[in-house]
């Protein structure tokens, strides 16, 4: 079983992954600037889009699931849960992953003793249940707070959910294993074992995760570059397009 993965443009490999309940359709607004820059390869993560699901769907499967795919040397670029895939690859496949874009990205997803700009888990764990009760409600909740923040909320709300529709809603079973990944996964450990070159991008107005983890992460890793972009919600490339292929197009050099 191998995920979907689109292939287009010419130049340095750039795998891009998305964010939960999402799919690689998600990128279509950049992608035709990207292509010109990069060889793209968008995909679709387990159970989501065109790939199919995975059992038993952990975080650590859905890396090697990727890894299956992964070019022999490439730039991993990773929005919110597809973020936190990208840290785990870039520490499983040095000699693959040769630099690293984080996207709107945490480290830890949940409010802990020592780790205060995540989710309450109790809030995460109702969203959970919520899915299972209504889920067209509960996504379009979720699509609601991804824009919120955004200088054009309505405009980037039509553009995500116009992107989501184009293909055939999660499995559910992926849906709630991928929150199952965002209560129980904590990378802060791991962060500062990551060598390559990276580019942080966060909106600075992100309501689904506070900024300062940006910044944390920032202090972390030894070689990279925070972009923090006002007037922006949790999904920059379409909120701010430009900005994000000239932060993407700082990983050519």
């Amino acid at each position: 079983m191998s995920l979907y993965v689109e292939v287009t443009g010419t130049g340095p490999d750039l795998v891009l992954l998305h964010g939960w309940a999402m799919h690689g359709g998600i990128w279509n607004d950049v992608r035709t600037r990207l292509a010109k820059h990069f060889r793209l390869h968008l995909v679709d993560l387990p159970g989501h889009g065109f790939s199919p699901a995975c059992e038993p769907g952990t975080l650590e499967h859905v890396v090697e699931m990727v890894a299956d795919i992964l070019p022999a040397s490439c730039i991993v670029c990773g929005w919110s849960l597809g973020g936190q895939v990208a840290i785990e690859l870039a520490l499983r496949e040095p000699q693959r992953v040769k630099k690293l874009a984080l996207i709107s990205t945490t480290p830890c997803f949940v409010k802990r003793e020592d780790w205060q700009w995540g989710m309450e888990a109790a809030t995460l764990q109702l969203f959970m249940q919520n899915l299972k009760r209504d889920y067209a409600t509960t996504l379009n909740r979720f699509l609601t707070l991804q824009v919120s923040g955004s200088d054009d909320t309505i405009a980037v709300l039509t553009q995500l959910r116009v992107s989501v529709l184009q293909r055939d809603q999660p499995d559910g079973a992926a849906l709630q294993m991928g929150l199952k990944i965002l209560l129980m996964s904590d990378l802060r450990k791991k962060i500062r074992n990551i060598m390559q070159p990276a580019v942080l991008m966060h909106g600075e107005n992100d309501v689904i995760i506070h900024p300062d983890a940006a910044k944390w992460m920032n202090q972390q890793l030894g070689n990279s570059e925070l972009v923090m972009l006002p007037g922006c919600g949790h999904a920059p490339f379409l909120a701010y397009p430009d900005q994000f292929i000239t932060g993407m197009t700082r990983l050519l050099s």
